[in-house]
């Protein structure tokens, strides 16, 4: 299994699934969930009503996954998940590294090879950069079978070069 940090946009990635870091409410917003869900044009966003329609009527919880189309982008599939928002006096590192777990295993039943991830709760939710990153490589270090490639695309150099120097220190540790 392969692990790439790249700097980019996560809507023109070329993998079987992008994650998206949704609000609960599935219905498109800011950032990440607002640059797919214009991208990937109303299909992302007539199976993500229907998903509030039936399983997720009260939206999509903190740390759960769920996969709709792709729509127009260049991916398969869009995996959404709800990151926990940043706090400084309560540790909610365990809903973020299951917000990655719970997209591999939704990643795995899709049997999806390759998947590109965006640095999940470190926009508007405040998570500071590298302990996001920290907590991404944590968790997704361990893919179901079958995940070959997991992309974590970061949004400017900035961010990758950080991303970079948690992954030697992490690696350094073992």
């Amino acid at each position: 299994m392969q692990i790439e940090l790249v700097t980019g946009d996560i809507t023109a990635e070329r993998v079987d699934a992008i994650v998206n870091a949704a609000n609960s409410s599935l219905l498109g917003g800011g950032g990440v969930d607002g640059a797919i869900h214009r991208k990937g044009g109303p299909a992302i966003l007539d199976e993500c009503r229907a998903l509030r329609a039936s399983r997720y009527g009260r939206g999509l919880p903190v740390g759960q996954a769920v996969a709709t189309t792709a729509g127009r982008l260049p991916a398969r599939w869009v995996i959404h998940t709800v990151g926990p928002v940043w706090s400084e006096t309560e540790d909610r590192s365990p809903l973020l590294r299951r917000c990655y777990q719970s997209s591999l295993a939704v990643a795995g039943e899709l049997g999806a090879a390759s998947v590109a991830f965006p640095l999940i709760s470190s926009g508007v939710y405040r998570w500071p950069k590298e302990d996001a990153v920290m907590q991404a490589l944590t968790a997704i270090g361990a893919p179901p079978p079958g995940v070959e490639l997991l992309r974590l695309v970061l949004f400017d150099d900035d961010t990758r070069q950080a991303a970079e120097r948690v992954r030697q220190a992490l690696h350094d540790r073992q």
